[in-house]
């Protein structure tokens, strides 16, 4: 532990450091650092298993003690002064996307590694203890599916079936944490949580259109995603008349305004897209016999949400019908929204205020760690702003005075739920 202290403050006027914050943030986005400013640090490869060996480096010389569950995740804990205390926690991910930014899922991570330093620095003693995780594999980007590390803790993936995800090289990931040595033993359970906050950058344009400082998240869209199959008939594309086509190119056209169209009758919270698309042969004078497409949908109410796939659903199959194609439609994602525990947004938004910050209540449209750990502790997140809405970009940016207001943000929610006392340092 550090054993520099600071002289005696009011707790309110308690702030963590935005130089060292944003030197750690620097020195972690040295691994897997792009020639356009990014990162490429995809989940349980050596580079990231260089910035886990870094953030447990730093962890330890703050006197943290390290847990690592059987999925990877990694747990920094702070011991507090009453032992039978349930845990405060913060955290995110380390993992990147192959062309991802400085500032996703490491602001969280940083950030609560920040809080401790802090708590340290001046020598302050919180009833609760205080613990920073690193979850594994939260980017989705190498193992499928997201939020992997959180969905195993929380009960929502299965362990087994996790473990035996591949890669596009056939590498498992029971296989790949062995190779990194980060397989590990120690048992963390949920019931451990008092209270759960997650800092990140916003990764849409809200914030910064609004000119606010702090997003005080209230919850997440629930999401659906399927994975359809639109299969006509290859034909000569100079030959076949218009009228007796089978063309799959034609059916995925018209799904692809049909989302769009159902997401638009559903706002505000309707989200539509598709995001990938696969013809086959794939050349240019002949006419599509198969069209592989993604479909993601999203909305911040059940019912809405519900009714958006029964549209979706309908629509193929008319669409399938008229041109005539066969399809094949597979439901891979079934998320409920998340409301994030009134006490813990409280502490957020209570946070914001007594450091007078600018903020608003605001929905997450991207799913995070804290949707699945949220459905088995209390939890909330604190957004801040990033430029022009970008992430999963190298150019991802969020400025310094931004990562320390949430990060202080941070630190007095998590002191409010960890019950600092009054008096401070000697």
């Amino acid at each position: 532990m550090n054993s520099l202290t600071e002289p005696k403050i009011a707790l309110a006027d308690l702030r963590t450091d935005s130089d060292r914050l944003w030197d750690s943030l620097m020195e972690m986005a040295k691994l897997g650092a792009t020639a356009k400013g990014g990162v490429n640090r995809q989940a349980l490869t050596d580079l990231e298993r260089q910035g886990r060996d870094l953030f447990i480096q730093w962890c330890r010389a703050e006197g943290c003690t390290i847990r690592i569950d059987t999925i990877g995740n990694i747990f920094a804990r702070r011991e507090g002064s009453d032992p039978n205390a349930k845990t405060v926690m913060a955290g995110s991910h380390l993992d990147s996307q192959p062309t991802g930014g400085k500032y996703d899922g490491c602001f969280g991570v940083l950030s609560g590694l920040e809080v401790i330093r802090t708590l340290n620095q001046h020598n302050i003693t919180t009833q609760s203890p205080i613990e920073v995780v690193a979850w594994t594999n939260e980017e989705g980007c190498r193992f499928p599916p997201c939020m992997m590390g959180s969905g195993v803790f929380s009960g929502e993936l299965e362990f087994d079936a996790m473990m035996a995800r591949t890669d596009a090289d056939g590498v498992t990931v029971s296989d790949a944490l062995d190779a990194i040595h980060y397989r590990g033993s120690d048992s963390v359970s949920p019931d451990e949580i008092k209270a759960y906050f997650e800092p990140h950058i916003e990764q849409g344009p809200i914030l910064e259109d609004t000119d606010t400082t702090i997003g005080v998240v209230i919850g997440g869209l629930g999401q659906k995603w399927f994975d359809l199959t639109l299969t006509g008939l290859e034909a000569h594309a100079g030959p076949t008349p218009m009228n007796l086509r089978r063309d799959a190119m034609m059916g995925a056209a018209e799904v692809t305004q049909a989302l769009n169209r159902i997401a638009f009758d559903h706002q505000p919270h309707g989200r539509g897209t598709v995001g990938c698309m696969t013809l086959h042969p794939g050349s240019r004078n002949v006419i599509p016999g198969q069209v592989k497409m993604t479909l993601d949908m999203r909305h911040w109410e059940p019912e809405a949400l519900e009714s958006m796939g029964q549209a979706v659903t309908a629509a193929v199959e008319e669409i399938c019908q008229r041109h005539g194609l066969e399809y094949q439609l597979e439901l891979t994602a079934n998320f409920a929204p998340e409301y994030f525990n009134k006490a813990c947004v409280d502490a957020v938004r209570q946070g914001a205020e007594k450091l007078q910050l600018s903020h608003m209540d605001i929905i997450s449209g991207a799913g995070h760690d804290a949707m699945f750990v949220g459905r088995v502790a209390p939890a909330a997140m604190i957004f801040i702003p990033c430029k022009d809405g970008i992430s999963h970009n190298e150019i991802e940016s969020a400025t310094p005075e931004h990562i320390h207001a949430g990060c202080n943000v941070l630190l007095h929610a998590m002191l409010d739920a960890a019950g600092a006392g009054a008096d401070l340092t000697e």
